[in-house]
């Protein structure tokens, strides 16, 4: 990232100063520790802007080519650096480009402010140019949101910003700003906040549930842990370790607790959902005690709820109350952040080993080996898999990149055999399942993490819903290293038509461009393997980049994802093939 130099945000609690309100903006943002921005500038947004020119020696602002991929950026920096990330926009079609990475965020608990212009407050409501209820459209995506419209509230709603958008369950904010708040002036303070009345973002865990948790894993035969993003955005990667360590119990993760563990822990049995490992899923209906880490019970988990481990005495470890009984009916409520509510944990159970539980996992991974996994890594057949590129890509890199992915059949096979020995490792787009997310995330998951290596693993389809950030790319000389599995398909929406639909193919097959040659137009150095032969030497090249790179793989166009949960099916129901 040669032209980009991030700054550092030094100011604290700046004394009091008569300012404009788009100055105090940017002086809200300082005192936050923010050093980099993403967004798109324009007339109702505009006096930020100018105060941002005033202050480029201590703020980076990123100039993203659609507001969409300014809050994917916002995204991926946040969700490797755990920081706030920060994304800008102008009003109407500017805030409202937002509303999916917003929607994106707030189901996958990112901590993020988006700062939207508007129209003065006199013009409000009178459809003046490019006015939009902004707050009205983002209500149910977004953690909190604000409108300003006096010049006076932008120190006091700042802070409540970010403190609503990090704390507890992280989630996003928008401020909506109006034009005049932004010329009019004010005197300057800035306190952060440290908390609001009635919201309690982190409860307190219990006694009483403790000793009833511990007693339940203590005596049980078969436990079984699932643990998700709230071990990482808790920071308890260490406590999980050691709880897994401590206890013996077998653990499988959700794709967003992906990289909490690390993939070759002896203990990592894989990964549950709907192409999910074959141990983790069936044997969830097995076992007698099921604990649950910072995950929500998703449907893309559970499957059928009227079959979902009926048999196990369930605990749950989450620190949002309204996820308690919302989907699955638990014994054991542990409220809390996962690394405090673990810690209390730790003394209390028994070391043990369940050596001949962890071996029916054992057993259904040589099952699970032998009819899908060696078939995708070592396929012998003529045309190149999904899973041998991710496999490539895991032994260029050690192991140590950062993987951002998109969303489909590259997304499932990237998150069952990518290899990760750090935690915040894996970005994709978790619930909501957004294509084109991961072009642009990845440009965030660099500036957030420059010494490590960041890998974008994109299909055909979600590449072109954002692939304008190719210029972003360019401009800044980001680093990313992008691989596009091309099966001239939207390859999951087909896999469902073959097994679901007989095989009637409505609106998936994609005539695309020359990727390369896009690439190349932008800069970035681009190559196409189309022969297995070839592979290796081109993953390797592009790993050891010190460049943006573009690879193009084509692989088989009808190539399946498995193992596979069907839609609606209990998860006991999973097939191999």
């Amino acid at each position: 990232m040669d032209t980009i130099t991030k700054k550092k945000a030094s100011e604290k609690n700046p004394k009091t100063m008569r300012v404009s309100g788009a100055e105090a903006i940017i002086h809200c943002l300082l005192a936050e520790g923010v050093d980099l921005i993403y967004g798109y500038p324009g007339g109702a947004i505009m006096p930020v802007y100018d105060e941002l020119y005033k202050f480029q020696d201590k703020l980076t602002h990123i100039l993203t080519r659609h507001e969409q991929g300014a809050t994917h950026a916002a995204q991926g920096y946040a969700r490797v650096s755990g920081k706030v990330g920060v994304a800008m926009a102008t009003s109407g079609p500017g805030a409202t480009n937002l509303v999916t990475g917003l929607a994106d965020a707030q189901i996958d608990s990112t901590p993020m402010v988006c700062i939207t212009g508007q129209v003065p407050r006199h013009l409000l409501g009178s459809d003046a140019f490019q006015e939009t209820d902004i707050i009205g459209i983002s209500t149910p995506v977004t953690k909190w949101n604000y409108q300003i419209t006096r010049a006076e509230e932008i120190p006091g709603i700042m802070a409540k910003a970010f403190f609503i958008a990090r704390s507890g369950r992280p989630g996003p904010v928008l401020i909506d700003i109006t034009k005049n708040a932004q010329f009019d002036e004010l005197d300057f303070h800035y306190e952060a906040c440290t908390g609001v009345r009635s919201y309690k973002p982190t409860p307190k865990v219990t006694e009483a549930n403790l000793e009833q948790a511990a007693e339940l894993i203590n005596t049980a035969a078969k436990p079984f842990i699932v643990f998700g993003q709230g071990v990482i955005l808790g920071q308890a990667e260490n406590e999980l370790k050691e709880f897994v360590e401590k206890s013996g119990i077998p653990a499988a993760w959700t794709i967003l607790g992906l990289s909490a563990l690390n993939t070759d822990h002896p203990l990592n049995v894989g990964m549950v959902g709907m192409h999910g490992n074959y141990g983790p899923n069936v044997l969830t209906n097995e076992c007698d005690v099921l604990i649950a880490i910072g995950m929500r019970f998703d449907d893309r988990v559970t499957g059928n709820l009227e079959t979902y481990a009926k048999q196990a005495k369930i605990i749950h470890m989450e620190i949002d109350p309204a996820e308690i009984n919302k989907n699955v009916k638990v014994d054991v409520a542990l409220l809390g952040n996962a690394k405090e509510t673990l810690g209390l944990l730790l003394p209390r159970i028994k070391k043990n080993s369940h050596e001949s539980w962890r071996n029916e996992f054992s057993l259904r991974y040589e099952e699970e080996f032998k009819t899908v996994i060696e078939k995708d890594l070592h396929p012998t057949k003529e045309g190149l898999t999904m899973g041998e590129v991710v496999e490539e890509i895991n032994k260029a890199s050690k192991n140590k990149a950062v993987i951002v992915t998109d969303v489909g059949q590259h997304q499932m096979v990237a998150c069952r055999y990518a290899k990760f020995n750090q935690s915040k490792s894996n970005i994709t787009s978790g619930g909501l399942g957004t294509m084109g997310f991961a072009l642009p995330a990845a440009i965030g998951a660099k500036m957030g993490a420059e010494d490590r290596e960041v890998v974008a693993i994109i299909g055909d389809g979600g590449y072109q819903m954002t692939i304008q950030e190719l210029a972003t790319i360019y401009q800044n000389k980001t680093a990313v290293k992008i691989v596009v599995l091309n099966n001239d398909h939207l390859g999951m929406v087909r896999q469902w038509q073959e097994l679901f639909f007989e095989r009637r193919y409505a609106s998936t097959v994609m005539t695309n461009p020359d990727f390369v040659k896009i690439a190349e137009g932008y800069h970035i150095k681009a190559q196409r393997v189309t022969e297995r032969k070839n592979l290796k030497a081109a993953v390797q090249e592009m790993i050891t980049s010190a460049e943006p790179y573009f690879l193009e793989v084509k692989v088989e166009k009808e190539d399946n994802v498995f193992p596979m949960i069907p839609s609606g099916a209990s998860v006991s129901d999973i097939r191999l093939k």
